[in-house]
């Protein structure tokens, strides 16, 4: 009996020596976190950083985690880059965390591609959601859960060329402006300067009636009835709104080149393009024979001075091994401010994060980049310009109908259709889409 106690305690010894080889050999190997992004800009604009941000934040998760080796493929432009997750997703190999297109949202949440972040959010004390801006963590979200964060955001502005409002004798608007307001510049500065017969200066290009409707008061989209409303009152307002301002055109068509020269008092641009065309070296190419600014979008009669916003969003794979350190990652991308500040120095875009976007270091950076002289978007208006804005539905479906209705309404410009039927008409044929869909 001794014989066998002792070789079943040498036993015991053994496997418990292996356990505890096991555990610390799992402890120091080096764990691979797959990182899935593209090159570029968002927001297509030129772009020279892309990778700046990524290596630095890599560096200091690898620092803070001796463990762990980040890994991630170079060289996939935005383009590319939904079919290389396509791939991946067939493949089984999806990365822990990644860059979500807006066109891939609604298909990797159908699917169930991405984690749903709650439960995660909510199980860490240091983190809180109301550090972002509502707008851009929103973007995140579909049927009341949330599955991405924002890593930067960009909101839209009205572009002003001042120089010619300053020849026509025309103060620059306020930020309170309305439909109204716009509609007056537009009719004083739509003349033929040079006597040709033909105009050369116009009221606005690329002002669409989305653009409009934003500001109009209305709602489009029913989430809850999973519907879209083309002859709503405000709907037709902004279209209509949109048909008075081509009007003054008097059937000319506005185009990039027209703009480019100076002719053009009012366009929409993304802060991204603002920043991009504002700095040198990209300066000397667009728009550098006249003076301009941004400011808010006309508001309509019952609507408010509101814009697009959006947002580059980042996720979890909801099959990831490594669920924690792939929180932790995510957050180092998109909750950390020194992060976040390097979206300032590096990217086109805003920070995510309100305590950047408005601290007094951003405003500085935004500053380093514009002419001495010039005049810089206030924090404050930027700020409120993000958190007030509207984000359109990331819903295949939805964008699907909306590129539709830019058709049709573009169909009833030319044309110079009745509003009112046309939309009627749409809206019937919109209506039966949705729900063969179903």
């Amino acid at each position: 009996m001794g014989k066998w106690r002792k070789r079943l305690c040498m036993s015991v010894f053994l496997g418990a020596l292996i356990a505890a080889a096991l555990i610390y050999r799992d402890q120091h190997k080096k764990i691979v976190l797959e990182f899935g992004m593209f090159t570029g800009s968002n927001w297509d604009v030129a772009s020279a950083n892309s990778f700046k941000i990524i290596d630095k934040a890599v560096k200091c998760f690898e620092e803070s985690h001796p463990n762990v080796k980040i890994h991630y493929y170079s060289g996939i432009a935005k383009e590319d880059y939904s079919e290389w997750c396509a791939r991946k997703l067939l493949e089984g190999k999806m990365p822990d965390v990644f860059m979500v297109l807006d066109s891939d949202f609604d298909k990797f949440t159908s699917l169930g591609v991405m984690k749903d972040l709650d439960v995660l959010m909510a199980g860490d004390h240091a983190f809180h959601k109301e550090d972002f801006f509502s707008t851009a963590l929103n973007t995140g979200r579909r049927d009341g859960r949330q599955y991405a964060l924002p890593y930067e955001t960009v909101p839209t502005l009205m572009f002003v060329n001042k120089s010619l409002l300053a020849k026509e004798s025309i103060q620059m608007p306020k930020e309170d402006w309305t439909w109204e307001d716009m509609y007056e510049i537009c009719r004083k500065v739509t003349k033929d300067t040079d006597k040709d017969g033909l105009l050369d200066q116009f009221g606005t290009y690329n002002y669409s009636w989305r653009d409009a409707f934003y500001t109009s008061g209305g709602k489009l989209y029913d989430e809850r009835q999973d519907q879209l409303s083309f002859t709503d009152s405000r709907v037709l307002d902004a279209i209509k709104y949109i048909k008075r301002l081509n009007d003054l055109n008097q059937g000319q068509s506005v185009t990039q080149e027209d703009f480019n020269e100076g002719g053009v008092a009012f366009m929409p641009l993304t802060f991204a393009e603002y920043r991009t065309y504002k700095t040198y070296p990209y300066r000397i190419k667009k728009y550098t024979r006249f003076q301009w600014d941004c400011i808010t979008f006309p508001a309509g009669r019952e609507g408010e001075n509101i814009s697009k916003v959006d947002a580059l969003l980042m996720g979890i794979n909801s099959k990831t091994k490594h669920e924690r350190l792939a929180w932790e990652f995510l957050k180092q991308l998109t909750y950390t401010e020194e992060m976040q500040m390097d979206v300032f120095l590096y990217s086109q875009g805003v920070p995510a994060l309100k305590s950047v976007a408005s601290s007094k270091e951003g405003a500085n950076i935004i500053q380093e980049d514009m002419d001495e002289g010039e005049q810089v978007i206030s924090s404050t208006l930027l700020c409120n310009v993000i958190e007030n804005g509207i984000i359109e539905p990331r819903l295949l479906q939805y964008q699907q109908v909306m590129n539709l209705a830019d058709g049709e309404v573009s169909k009833i410009l030319q044309e110079n259709k009745n509003v009112d039927s046309s939309m009627k008409i749409f809206q019937r044929m919109i209506s039966k889409y949705l729900q063969q869909q179903k």
